[in-house]
């Protein structure tokens, strides 16, 4: 791994690349190829071995894979990268890996919809028992720890809720139980949370978010604090395969460079944002880790060195004034996914979480109303004008109406 040493940007742009050696190209070549040649059949045998350092087959690994494996673990500032297909597949790779048979796992209630429904409609098909409770509650984790728990998962900030929870207190809670301590830092990323740095064994990604940041490209990401951690993901990840695709790699290879200045100007954003959201009449709070309002502010300038691009906020009017904002913003894109350059906006309830029951998001604390903001970096008057505009339109349409039937009365 490049041992380069620096800043925040420093690594994005230089951390764990090197000069191609064949040519010197200095960006890291797209190797799209599915096998390697050996250069003897006793080379062969030493690679397959693990005698021999060097490609086989790209399931089992890729120069252009590798590079990118190498820069999220240095940004992590952990052991070594496992990079996947999908966000969803680096996480299943982890449940599998450390989930078996009666055994259980305690996670965030409000975690990515996805990464709860596959542990409720499949792992438990195989004997996995879970609960989901609100992690924030430090001493409502110790209560839920049995003797059959082998993981505890965190997401924080949680999707959508930008709930936090204290890393370092749940650290320390794994440790005493001999737990795995896995946190998906998708939200607010290596930019500005570094998990492992706070005792965590195992970070999880969505690439597809603040890494890639331009809403082009669908992968994941594992990183280990330890050589022993990352031998048994990897074994799991290689026999089920769920492996990205070089170009893909490329791709968020591209992005990563330019991570910390989209995520320091969508977070300046967010902030300006989130700001004027409180004020609005229309709208009745707002979630954002940097606002002095948020119940968590203490914890999030403890364990983050910034506040990220994500909130939540809910409306008057409840389901149809959600709808109302969504269908009357015109800069903002009405899509689900988040962390890209451009604004995108969406409903939870009917979109991201609509796999859990409504009883679970109820109590999980996504409300119908609530609409999930993940702002971009466009210019911020920009953002804060489509905004209002859209927000302006809640109840406009039944005023309207209401002024029409009185003059029809007259």
């Amino acid at each position: 791994m490049h041992d380069i040493k620096g800043g925040r940007h420093t690594l994005a742009i230089h951390g764990g690349q090197v000069v191609d050696p064949l040519y010197g190209a200095v960006s890291v070549p797209i190797y799209q190829t599915s096998t390697f040649a050996f250069l003897s059949a006793e080379d062969g045998a030493g690679k397959f071995a693990g005698e021999i350092e060097g490609y086989k087959y790209t399931r089992l690994g890729n120069p252009t894979v590798k590079a990118l494996e190498d820069s999220v673990a240095v940004l992590e500032n952990g052991y070594a990268g496992l990079a996947t297909a999908s966000g969803m597949a680096a996480i299943t790779a982890v449940y599998m890996t450390f989930l078996s048979k009666d055994s259980h796992i305690v996670s965030t209630d409000a975690v990515y919809g996805p990464s709860r429904l596959v542990i409720e409609k499949h792992f438990s098909r195989f004997g996995v028992e879970s609960t989901y409770i609100d992690t924030s509650n430090i001493e409502l984790i110790k209560k839920s720890i049995k003797k059959n728990t082998k993981v505890l998962y965190i997401e924080t900030p949680a999707n959508p809720t930008l709930m936090l929870t204290d890393i370092a207190a749940c650290a320390k809670i794994a440790k005493e139980h001999n737990l795995v301590l896995v946190v998906d830092n998708t939200f607010m990323g290596p930019h500005y949370q570094r998990p492992i740095e706070l005792g965590a064994d195992v970070v999880v990604h969505s690439m597809t978010k603040s890494l890639n940041g331009h809403s082009d490209v669908v992968a994941g990401m594992i990183v280990t604090k330890n050589k022993e951690l990352y031998k048994q993901i990897q074994a799991v990840h290689f026999s089920t395969g769920g492996t990205i695709d070089p170009n893909q790699a490329w791709l968020v290879l591209r992005g990563i460079k330019t991570m910390p200045l989209r995520v320091e100007k969508s977070s300046d954003n967010a902030l300006e944002v989130a700001k004027f959201l409180e004020k609005h009449p229309k709208v009745k709070w707002v979630k954002y880790p940097g606002l002095k309002s948020h119940p968590q502010y203490d914890l999030a300038k403890k364990q983050m060195t910034g506040f990220g691009a994500m909130m939540c906020f809910e409306v008057e009017g409840g389901v149809e004034g959600g709808k109302t904002v969504m269908n009357n913003v015109k800069l903002s894109t009405l899509a689900v996914s988040l962390g890209g350059i451009e604004s995108l906006i969406q409903h939870p309830a009917s979109m991201t979480h609509a796999g859990m029951t409504k009883e679970n998001r109820a109590g999980a604390g996504i409300t119908d109303g609530m609409i999930r903001f993940s702002v971009g970096c466009e210019d911020c008057r920009d953002i804060i004008d489509d905004l209002d505009n859209a927000l302006n339109k809640i109840g406009a349409a039944k005023a309207e109406g209401g002024k029409t039937m009185s003059k029809a009365k007259k």
